[in-house]
């Protein structure tokens, strides 16, 4: 029923709004300030709000936790196992540290700090806005970019939008700060959602701003570009009093929160990406009823037009079977029964591009691909391009491989689902956030299983080198009668015994591949 017809529950979302409005934190002289340069658009961000809480009650959900659980993760987005993540903004043009370089660069003491003072002058002189001219994004080339990420194997892109700094890389009703008006002058998120579209793949979108509340405060703590209120609608807030590294906590004011649902819900409405992805300052008790609002009118748009959509959280941000869980930079150790996500980036120090990186290697990240998809996860992997619009080559040579490897191994990989088991082996994964680098080099004797159908696979993250594997696991108490094996690739016919003791393979001295090999286990009639 149009909610139009139910006044009552328009009632019923504002004094929730209002009662928890409380534990919001009162406005300080800088959250004054902000809020008057941005007054401008009171009137457009109260539009988008409108919007928000007139289809969060027209559809298939409400804004309540007991609605939102009737969510279903989309098959689509089960079966295609691997995407991409793009940090791409101003921070690209310093290049240096990693992209909190707009944050370190106000903190006294850091090396991007003095880096800063050193390179461009004091902060007072030369700020992060001044960076804004410099990006430039000259050799940007958005079907290039597409054909790439096709060619990685990746199914669905999610650029992000607007990072901590604050700056929109897309076309925005709600700020001048943002890339059609200016650096680049063009329509980032537009021109890429276009040939990711072009190319068949699924587009999503990426909003970091939840952090932007304080993320200039450093700047506060002495003379700085951050306390001249001509650019206080950019540099917003930089509220004092939380720091992340310490005391990640902290209640944003209601202001702040309506233009961070508001700016969230001008990306679906100008962009309908069939992901969204929140960074984790959302979870803060203060954003739970704009999280609720946000879902529901999420849900319910893509409902009407037809989309089956995905949207992620990281830590207890939304509440488990709402969403789909985002692990950062990790990973699990056995099978979840609800489908997730980790993302990790192809460089080391950074999300966005600095120089002098390192980068992973292919063969590590074809290992947490099939470690990850053995367990009902997908790997989000990202990269940083440069400011200039181009790629680092060692970025793009990593999703070639990674591509090459899928066009030999893809049928292990898209459209599985995970066994009874999820592998076995020496090496096991070092489970949480953050712990992606702990796991230890994977053996010839690790494998990890898929299946899809009847057919089982199992994928060995190296090749013996006597020409001789068992995979314990598919012994002939397994439950699982081998009927026939076959290498995927050459798909040669493997020799094989099924024992107690579990599935002997002999196999070629030599390597037929790279990385990891998929071997094709069809049951017997």
């Amino acid at each position: 029923m149009k909610a139009s017809h139910h006044p009552a529950r328009f009632l019923a979302s504002a004094l929730l709004a209002l009662s928890l409005s409380a534990f919001a934190q009162q406005p300080n002289q800088d959250d004054l300030i902000w809020q008057k340069s941005v007054s401008k658009f009171n009137k457009t961000r109260q539009s988008f709000l409108n919007v928000v809480d007139k289809d969060a009650h027209e559809g298939p959900f409400q804004p309540d936790w007991n609605s939102l659980k009737g969510y279903k993760i989309p098959e689509w987005y089960q079966d295609a196992k691997f995407g991409i993540f793009i940090h791409w903004g101003v921070y690209s043009v310093p290049a240096f540290g990693n992209e909190w370089y707009p944050r370190n660069m106000y903190r006294q003491g850091t090396p991007e700090f003095k880096h800063q003072v050193e390179t461009y002058g004091p902060q007072t002189k030369f700020g992060y806005k001044d960076f804004i001219p410099m990006f430039h994004a000259q050799d940007f080339d958005p079907k290039a970019w597409a054909a790439l990420f096709k060619e990685s194997g990746a199914q669905y892109i999610i650029p992000v939008a607007e990072h901590h700094d604050g700056f929109q890389m897309y076309q925005s009703e709600l700020s001048d700060w943002n890339a059609a008006k200016m650096g680049p002058k063009r329509d980032i998120i537009g021109e890429l959602r276009s040939a990711i579209l072009s190319e068949g793949l699924h587009f999503g979108a990426s909003s970091h701003r939840a952090e932007h509340y304080w993320f200039m405060n450093g700047g506060r703590q002495f003379p700085s570009d951050v306390q001249d209120p001509k650019y206080a609608s950019f540099y917003g807030p930089a509220h004092v009093g939380i720091d992340p590294e310490k005391n990640g906590t902290g209640h944003p004011d209601n202001a702040y929160l309506n233009d961070w649902l508001a700016r969230s819900a001008e990306i679906v409405e100008r962009y309908h990406p069939e992901l969204v992805y929140f960074d984790w300052w959302v979870e803060q008790d203060t954003f739970q009823p704009y999280l609720k609002r946000f879902a529901a009118f999420y849900y319910n748009q893509a409902a009407e037009n037809g989309q089956q959509v995905v949207l992620f959280r990281k830590n207890n941000a939304f509440p488990d079977g709402t969403t789909v869980l985002d692990i950062e930079r990790g990973g699990l150790d056995n099978i979840r029964p609800q489908h997730w996500q980790t993302d990790t980036s192809v460089s080391d120090r950074s999300w966005g591009y600095v120089k002098g990186d390192t980068y992973k290697s292919p063969e590590s990240l074809i290992w947490q691909l099939a470690d990850v998809v053995s367990k009902n996860g997908n790997l989000l992997l990202n990269i940083g391009p440069k400011s200039d619009g181009t790629i680092p080559e060692e970025a793009v040579n990593i999703l070639r491989k990674m591509g090459a490897w899928l066009k030999v191994n893809g049928e292990a990989i898209y459209g599985t689902r995970p066994w009874t088991t999820y592998g076995e082996g020496p090496t096991k994964v070092v489970a949480g956030a953050f712990r992606d680098t702990a796991t230890q080099p994977y053996t010839a004797q690790d494998i990890r299983f898929t299946t899809k159908g009847k057919t089982l696979y199992a994928i060995a993250m190296g090749w013996p080198s006597d020409g001789h594997l068992l995979i314990h696991s598919v012994g002939t108490g397994s439950g699982f009668k081998v009927g026939s094996v076959s290498l995927l690739g050459p798909n040669a016919t493997i020799h094989f015994q099924q024992k107690e003791d579990g599935l002997h393979l002999d196999l070629p001295a030599q390597a037929p591949g790279e990385y990891a090999f998929s071997f094709k286990l069809t049951p017997a009639e």
